[in-house]
């Protein structure tokens, strides 16, 4: 065979290299054997690749050997270690993340195997089971509405100093009323003073009581009993009244001599009316004799206090 042959035979234009003969495949097939060159790679007219760059700490495997790619990424993270770069660490918050996915799977599991396990739950009927859907939504809006209440509670007491003085200023107005229904605090008001003067019949302590009963219904609010010796009582809800010797009146265990004089805060016009009803105080007092002069005042004074009653039996209901 001819040297021209020998080149038509190889196509690549250059001569066959001397050596010893290769078997080869058929025809278009690559050569089967593990060891034979890319026939691309002998051809100068292929493109040449570039072979990545070598990495000084981990050493180049032999020609026809298999990398080791975990010793590779190894010895990288070595390089990377004694170059100074800080290992990765687990931060607090994952861990508190990790175990707290870890409790709720673990609550979940508990959960649904005690269920599932029931056997009260797999007995109910299904009427049952919708009953008591129904209660726990019933259950679930009165504590919504618990909730609520006591957030708004909750608000209005931390709304600052104006309403604790709001509160306070309504403390004090109700004590100041219950002291003067009491008669414990002195009073002052628009009111009238109304004078018992007997006639030919001393003024009964059921005539007196008779002006105070149609006062305190006409809205009478503070009064007190005052006698001609200037005695004076604080008229309030547990106050008696007894005849005494020689037309005197006992009013609360003391005794008042004439004529006596009632102090009343409230409407003039309402209490007078009151009195003079037909058939009322002033009718009786004039059958009896006697004579009732009422006087309106605008500015009635109730100055007689009364000791605070201590209360054995009675307690507030909480």
């Amino acid at each position: 065979m001819s040297s021209s042959d020998e080149h038509t035979e190889t196509g690549t234009g250059w001569p066959q290299p001397a050596g010893p003969e290769r078997p080869s495949g058929p025809a278009g097939e690559p050569d089967p054997r593990p060891d034979a060159p890319d026939p691309d790679e002998l051809s100068p007219l292929a493109p040449q690749r570039s072979a990545p760059a070598a990495d000084p700490d981990v050493a180049e495997p032999d020609e026809g050997a298999t990398v080791d790619l975990s010793r590779a990424a190894g010895a990288r993270g070595s390089a990377a270690e004694a170059a100074g770069s800080p290992p990765r660490r687990v931060s607090s918050a994952g861990v508190m993340i990790s175990a707290l996915l870890a409790l709720l799977g673990f609550t979940l599991v508990v959960q649904l195997k005690s269920t599932s396990t029931d056997p009260t739950v797999a007995a109910t009927r299904q009427e049952d089971l919708v009953r008591i859907l129904y209660d726990l939504n019933s259950r679930e809006v009165r504590l919504r509405q618990d909730i609520a209440a006591l957030e708004e509670s909750q608000r209005q007491l931390r709304s600052g100093e104006q309403g604790r003085q709001a509160a306070l200023d309504e403390a004090t107005r109700r004590a100041d009323e219950l002291g003067i229904l009491a008669g414990t605090l002195p009073a002052k008001g628009p009111g009238l003073a109304v004078r018992f003067e007997a006639g030919e019949k001393p003024i009964s302590a059921s005539r007196v009581l008779d002006a105070v009963q149609e006062l305190r219904g006409a809205g009478a609010e503070a009064m007190q009993i005052s006698g001609g010796d200037r005695a004076t009582v604080r008229i309030i809800a547990s106050t008696y009244f007894l005849d005494g010797e020689g037309g005197s009146l006992v009013v609360d265990g003391r005794r008042l001599t004439g004529p006596f004089t009632i102090t009343v805060i409230g409407d003039p016009a309402t209490m007078r009316t009151a009195l003079n009803i037909p058939g009322g105080v002033v009718a009786s007092v004039t059958g009896d004799g006697g004579k009732l002069i009422v006087e309106d005042r605008e500015a009635a004074e109730v100055s007689a206090l009364h000791a605070p009653i201590k209360l054995e039996h009675a307690r507030p209901v909480s």
